[in-house]
């Protein structure tokens, strides 16, 4: 989204109170509102309908739009409860941005925000994307108002000067301290990495892994800083991760074992997984499992077929997919990071006709020769695939893809270019793994437009 800044001559109006009715949810975890001169504001901890006291927390007199906080909310949503998390305030945790708002209505917002995404970016309704326009929780996740489902197995702290973890404010880099973070797996709670200090690092991720009793804790110093002695609540793995100073965009850090094992083992699909330390993994403990089953109900891979698996990971999907097409089908997976590769190929070993290439797909996959393919898996990073990815997609000719997507709007733009590209969706589904904030992952199917339009009425 465009900053609310483009000027620094005009007067800043943080710190400005408006009196307004807050209008729909937006992409990003808080809802529009106008001021009586019309300006727009961006507003968080609250809902749509309420009337609220609204504080600008960024921009100016020539903002096209203003970003600020409900401090004080005068006619409530039916839909608010009180926030269990003492830190999910205005100025405080930026982590959580529905704290205040019932499990179902969450997941309400969500949907409306994904509806509002498909129709605007990509053109189509909740029909046209075979969505039934629901956001599924996932099994055990759906709780009373009030309770918070403790559900990240990852969680990464910020440590401030004084070297106490936390959790960054709202789009900003100061850290606000915790005691206790709610939304933490069990696993991480045990760790006991909020009731320590940190001298000298600059954060400190806690990890622990589903189906396993492994637990992981990476730490990144300050530049020049050692490592503390970490004696821990829990028998855990140690590693140092060296990335303090680094810019974006260089390549992932170097992680240094330290400690135990240099890796988690992770459970999914009646599979062990090694992911290395820093490397990625979906943080609900039920992710991996409710997203391969998705993606293979909508693929239903066939014996014999060939099939890609893009922005790979582990090899998550290339395993499931190798089990289900079976000696005489084959694999590919590409994924740009090298310690994830190095985990695809142990994961995948078993399988003869699965191989995992390392790099960008927009630079491998059109190096691999490939000109055709049955199946095709992307799991793309927010930013979403892109016009290139999608566009050699399509010249694939596969007779279904799976594009599985943690942002909307990234979501929304792919697939009016798979449209372009002869694309439209079978079937959507969308899951609320990321509970008490505004993040969902979706799963769309997609098929050649001609094939969509010979299947008629048939169902997905």
């Amino acid at each position: 989204m465009a900053t609310a800044e483009p000027s620094s001559k005009a007067a800043s109006l943080a710190g400005q109170e408006y009196e307004v009715e807050v209008g729909p949810v937006a992409h990003g975890g808080h809802c529009v509102a106008r001021t009586a001169e019309g300006r727009v504001l961006f507003v968080r901890h609250t809902l749509p309908g309420e009337r609220i006291v609204a504080r600008v927390t960024e921009g100016r007199e020539d903002s096209r739009f203003l970003r600020a906080d409900a401090v004080e909310v005068l006619v409530p949503s039916r839909d608010r409860v009180p926030a269990p998390c003492p830190y999910a305030a205005p100025g405080r945790c930026g982590g959580c941005d529905w704290q205040h708002v019932k499990p179902g209505a969450q997941r309400r917002l969500k949907a409306e925000v994904l509806a509002e995404q498909l129709r605007k970016l990509a053109g189509l309704g909740a029909e046209d994307a075979g969505w039934d326009g629901t956001v599924e929780p996932a099994p055990g996740d759906k709780l009373a108002p009030g309770e918070v489902p403790a559900w990240r197995t990852r969680v990464q702290y910020a440590v401030d000067e004084h070297g106490r973890p936390g959790l960054r404010r709202h789009r900003s880099h100061e850290v606000e301290p915790v005691e206790r973070c709610l939304i933490a797996a069990e696993g991480v709670a045990e760790l006991g990495v909020e009731g320590r200090e940190w001298p000298g690092m600059a954060s400190v991720e806690a990890i622990a892994a589903t189906g396993s009793s492994d637990r992981m804790v990476v730490l990144t110093p300050r530049p020049g800083r050692r490592l503390p002695l970490v004696s821990l609540d829990r028998p855990v793995s140690v590693l140092r991760a060296e990335d303090a100073g680094r810019r974006p965009g260089r390549g992932e850090p170097p992680v240094h074992q330290v400690h135990g094992r240099a890796f988690v083992r992770e459970r999914a699909d009646d599979r062990t997984w090694r992911v290395s330390g820093g490397g990625f993994w979906q943080v609900h403990p039920q992710a991996a499992g409710l997203l391969v089953d998705a993606v293979m109900r909508g693929l239903t891979p066939r014996k014999g077929e060939t099939a890609l698996d893009l922005y790979c990971g582990a090899g998550l999907f290339a395993g499931a997919l190798a089990e289900r097409v079976g000696e005489r089908g084959a694999v590919l997976g590409i994924e740009s990071s090298p310690r994830a590769v190095r985990d695809a190929r142990h994961n995948l070993a078993s399988f003869e006709r699965v191989r995992v290439e390392q790099g960008t797909v927009e630079r491998v996959l059109p190096r691999t020769g490939i000109t055709e393919a049955d199946l095709v898996v992307l799991d793309p990073p927010r930013a979403g695939a892109g016009r290139e990815v999608v566009r050699r997609i399509c010249g694939l000719g596969a007779r279904r893809v799976a594009y599985v997507a943690c942002d909307p709007a990234a979501l929304a733009r792919d697939l009016a270019e798979f449209r372009a590209g002869g694309y439209v969706p079978r079937f959507l589904r969308a899951f609320d793994l990321f509970p008490m904030t505004h993040h969902m992952e979706c799963v769309a199917i997609l098929e050649p437009a001609d094939r969509a339009r010979n299947r008629g009425g048939e169902g997905a």
